[in-house]
């Protein structure tokens, strides 16, 4: 993936937005960037995500109790899943074993569940492929595997291929974050992580044109719905430049932004 655009023009960036939540810690590198490159950053996300309602989730006819084991890929998901579990008033047993793709994933279990007593196995990548020698050691189990609506079963694929009994279910779904009319957009710089995220986009301005604006994403099926959308990417992370958002940007704005000197550099100078 180029890491700028081959119609790259040096211009300020003054305000870019960020499309994800405001990152919680002020130690984020993005705060980094704020100061060193006297730039505004603006954390509004163009997506979020809605729970299935139980009514909706009971269409599915997937019985939860009859599964002996969950296949979880992201923190959302584990929200969703006991959310449903008590509006649906199922009790979970203590032989549940749950089956994540990170130890981040895995660890945030302890909000609903006492860990220690628990059968939870991780993996360290993220990655399902890497979670699947776990599974296969339990092929006995029937595996739940919560998702959202727009998962199109691609994941599941390698549950198939595997012989493993498992079941897809849907838990939640994630909808564009309108804009409301009188909310600016004046932007020199928009960031995306999904999809999904350059759907909001042209949803929320369907006569939106690019010109100037920088786009910026993460992941290779993100910059691709750029390019399908007919818009311009100018910058792609990861690269074997950068391999962040954050590391990507501060390499973009080194280029066209003025390195804003600190107070104590400049007493030192």
């Amino acid at each position: 993936m180029n890491f700028l655009s081959e119609k790259y023009i040096i211009v300020k960036i003054n305000k870019i937005l960020v499309s994800q939540p405001k990152p919680s810690s002020e130690k984020s590198p993005y705060y980094d960037i704020e100061h060193k490159y006297d730039v505004e950053i603006v954390f509004r996300p163009f997506i979020k995500v809605e729970g299935l309602s139980a009514k909706e989730f009971r269409q599915q006819k997937v019985a939860i109790e009859e599964h002996t084991a969950i296949i979880f890929t992201a923190k959302i998901a584990i929200d969703h899943f006991f959310r449903l579990c008590e509006e649906m008033r199922i009790s979970i047993p203590d032989t549940m074993k749950y089956f994540c793709t990170s130890d981040s994933i895995a660890n945030y279990l302890q909000k609903y569940i006492i860990y220690r007593k628990r059968k939870i196995f991780s993996a360290k990548t993220g990655k399902l492929a890497d979670l699947l020698p776990y599974m296969l050691k339990h092929k006995s189990e029937k595996f739940l595997f919560a998702v959202s609506d727009v998962n199109n079963g691609t994941d599941a694929s390698i549950l198939h291929d595997n012989h493993l009994n498992y079941t897809r279910a849907a838990m939640y779904r994630t909808v564009s974050n309108d804009f409301s009319k009188d909310e600016a957009f004046d932007y020199d710089m928009l960031v995306f992580f999904s999809p999904q995220g350059i759907e909001s986009l042209l949803k929320n301005f369907p006569d939106f044109k690019q010109g100037d604006i920088k786009i910026a994403t993460f992941g290779l099926t993100t910059a691709q719905a750029v390019k399908d959308a007919g818009l311009r990417l100018d910058i792609g992370a990861p690269s074997p430049e950068a391999t962040s958002m954050t590391g990507a940007l501060d390499l973009y704005l080194s280029k066209t932004n003025p390195v804003v000197e600190s107070e104590a550099e400049t007493e030192a100078v």
